[in-house]
């Protein structure tokens, strides 16, 4: 096999999760913009004027205060009575934007048709000029309509293009996500191989206990023989003792008596010699 090929299988090999992924990504958003509704976008627009001259700041911020308005029930009520909607759905189909630096309110309205979009902006914007010029002579500024929706050539979304765009990167993402996950995996697996385990020490097998021996009461009878055996062990320990006393109280009666021997040795011969006497 030669380098090239090897080179490109262990690409496909390494990447082929992001590989499978962005094709099936971009599907996805493919078959979404496909199968979801359409909705189109209509614009029109108010311009703020300023009765006296001079005044276009004064303008600018009244084109602020009253784009705020656009979306309230005051304003939407009378815009229902005219499009057949109800004023929860004008809520959520229409919308007001203004510009910080011109005294101009866009309205914007939506629809599933490009009739209806366009009819729900114009609405919105003829009852927001009513309730406005009202209050003129307070407010000192008119508001008139500058241009009134046209109908859209083509649906705002879903965007074929956007949706297979936004596919095609979740599905780079998610296929990013699972080869870091098997290469972290593969990671663990290899240093689990590079590192032996150390075997654990055999279990010794324990000894098994020796059974005690069960004590026997032993009768009254032989505790005595126990007691004469432990008095004859103790005698010949009492006997020196005994014998060493005897000879200490024996030895100053020698000397006793050897002290009085001398005194009773010239009583003999008078005896001797009085015998002898008798026997003339």
């Amino acid at each position: 096999m030669t380098t090239p090929r090897r080179s490109a299988r262990r690409l496909v090999r390494r990447w082929w999760p992001v590989v499978l992924a962005v094709p099936l990504g971009a599907a996805a958003g493919g078959g979404y913009a496909a199968v979801s509704h359409p909705s189109y976008a209509a614009s029109a627009y108010v311009l703020v004027v300023a009765q006296n001259p001079g005044e276009a700041a004064t303008a600018t911020n009244f084109a602020q205060a009253y784009g705020r308005l656009a979306g309230q029930p005051q304003v939407l009520a009378v815009a229902a009575a005219e499009t057949g909607h109800s004023r929860a759905d004008l809520e959520a189909l229409v919308h007001g934007t203004t510009s910080p630096d011109a005294p101009m309110i866009e309205i914007t309205g939506t629809g599933t048709r490009p009739q209806e979009a366009a009819q729900t902006a114009d609405a919105v914007a003829r009852a927001l000029v009513s309730f406005a010029n009202t209050s003129s002579r307070d407010t000192n500024v008119r508001l008139v309509t500058l241009a009134p929706a046209a109908e859209p050539d083509k649906p705002t979304t879903p965007s074929g293009k956007l949706d297979v765009a936004v596919g095609g990167a979740a599905g780079l993402l998610l296929g990013a996500l699972v080869m870091m996950t098997r290469r972290r995996a593969g990671t663990e697996a290899a240093e689990a191989v590079d590192v032996p385990e150390t075997p654990e020490a055999p279990e010794t097998p324990e000894a098994p206990e020796t059974p005690e021996a069960p004590i026997t009461p032993r009768p009254r009878g032989e505790a005595r023989p126990a007691k004469a055996e432990a008095e004859a062990e103790a005698e010949p320990a009492e006997q020196p003792a005994k014998k060493q006393a005897e000879e200490q109280t024996a030895k100053p009666a020698a000397e006793l008596a050897a002290k009085d021997a001398p005194k009773a040795g010239p009583k003999t011969p008078a005896k001797e010699k009085t015998t002898a006497g008798s026997g003339r």
